[in-house]
């Protein structure tokens, strides 16, 4: 273990809390166009039918919850920065079985009330309105569509499917809503009823899909025509970890921040089409980038191989794993293993005091940790190397006290592989140390 500590520095401000700001926002906007679109149903009337009533809203709820999982799968860089990546790609996907859910309630209520009303059992109800009324066959196509989505994003099947496989399936929900709007559009009884409503469903669609064509496709690639990344080398750190130094056109004007990861793709014959989230291991200086990573796979691996010069395609910056959501003028700083990185970009930018924990099996697995030390002699931090095997646990309740007496205090940010991060945070829960103190991120990446 190892420490060095100097004077504290002077504290800094005390960050707001936008996480809460944009959150609240993306709540209120979906409760504001949950009410509008109720007030569009009464204003169209009721059917006869209790079934087809309930068939009927159903339906718009999950148009609604449609468009807006398409909002939270844009990857808007303002709410990307405060909310985080993983924190949208989770609501993205219980948003996803809830419009699963809803759009299969919408379907059986229909045709159970259509079928309540002729004499056709459901399943001759169904293909009788599949031929006769506009849109329907669209509707089942797009409705299978979902159903197939659903399954593979359950955990059970995306963890037996590559990312690039899971990826692919996954475009097809963009054909399933455009199948859902024009169905919509031709049986929708809102579409009918008045041209305000028909105005603000195209105004909803639209905006939706103007956000993703934005983030998802105009923003990446204005961002890359206008910085040109290259790399212009590459070290080894370790055994299987190597850094990467990239520097391009523009950089001081490129909205990266320490804490924060792109979906870095180097542009060589055999991996140009496949792209890896690694976060930066330096602090954004206007003049280069840099990323540090552990081969895992075979995206990571095939680092050491690039040349000085590749081409890169980096999407992003993404994250909110930033300073930028301090509430406190001092911090803990948490890293195990490979997740250093952040951590160490995050200790280059940060003000104030800090307690640096670096939790590794052996001394030699402390990648970047010269640069860590020097780095802490120079900002007044402290710095301890927490080394041993996973049991017991060396960041226990306990430990942590004893290392850092004013934890409850400070801000917390951790990296590190999950089953540490994990029981980390169970350690934070059991310490009391407030939920808003506690920062964290995983690679997740919505849509």
């Amino acid at each position: 273990m190892t420490t060095v500590q100097q004077p504290p520095a002077a504290p800094s401000r005390p960050g707001v809390r936008p996480k809460v700001v944009a959150r609240s926002g993306l709540y209120a906007v979906l409760a504001a166009n949950v009410a509008v679109v109720t007030v569009f149903f009464v204003q169209a009337g009721f059917a006869s039918n209790t079934l087809i009533v309930l068939g009927r809203l159903t339906g718009l709820y999950g148009a609604l919850l449609m468009a807006f999982q398409l909002l939270l799968v844009a990857r808007l860089p303002w709410f990307d920065r405060r909310i985080g990546m993983d924190r949208l790609t989770s609501w993205h996907r219980w948003t996803g079985f809830s419009v699963l859910w809803l759009l299969l309630t919408h379907a059986v209520f229909i045709v159970f009330g259509y079928a309540d009303s002729s004499s056709l059992d459901p399943v001759n109800q169904l293909v009788d309105l599949a031929e006769t009324v506009e849109g329907v066959l669209r509707a089942i196509v797009a409705l299978a569509l979902i159903i197939v989505i659903g399954v593979v994003s359950a955990r059970a099947a995306r963890r037996r499917l590559a990312y690039e496989t899971w990826h692919f399936i996954h475009l097809y929900t963009y054909v399933a809503v455009v199948l859902a709007f024009t169905h919509q559009v031709a049986a929708g009884t809102t579409f009918a009823s008045s041209e305000p409503a028909k105005t603000y469903w195209y105004g909803v669609w639209g905006f939706a899909l103007a956000a993703v064509f934005l983030g998802r496709l105009v923003l990446p690639l204005w961002r890359n025509w206008r910085h040109q990344l290259r790399v212009t080398a590459v070290v080894p750190e370790a055994d299987n970890v190597v850094s990467i130094y990239m520097t391009g056109r523009d950089l001081d004007k490129m909205p990266a921040r320490a804490g924060q990861f792109f979906m870095w793709r180097f542009l060589t014959p055999d991996r140009w089409w496949q792209a890896n989230p690694f976060s930066l291991s330096a602090a954004p200086d206007g003049r280069q980038l840099r990323l540090t990573a552990k081969a895992a796979g075979d995206g990571s691996a095939a680092l050491k191989h690039v040349k000085v010069g590749t081409r890169v395609f980096a999407e992003g910056p993404y994250g909110a794993f930033t300073a930028m959501h301090r509430t406190r003028p001092e911090s803990v700083l948490i890293a195990g293993g490979v997740g250093v990185t952040p951590i160490r970009a995050l200790l280059e930018e940060i003000d104030g005091h800090a307690v640096i924990l670096y939790r590794v099996a052996t001394d030699r697995d402390a990648v970047l940790y010269d640069e860590l030390r020097e780095l802490a002699h120079a900002k007044g931090c402290e710095l301890h190397l927490v080394t041993g095997p996973v049991s017991p646990d060396k960041l226990a309740p306990s430990e942590l006290v004893r290392l850092v007496p004013d934890i409850r205090e400070r801000d917390v940010f951790l990296c590190g592989p999950p089953p540490m991060m994990n029981a980390v945070l169970g350690n934070l829960r059991e310490l009391d140390v407030p939920k808003q103190q506690i920062h964290f991120e995983r690679f997740s990446l919505a849509g």
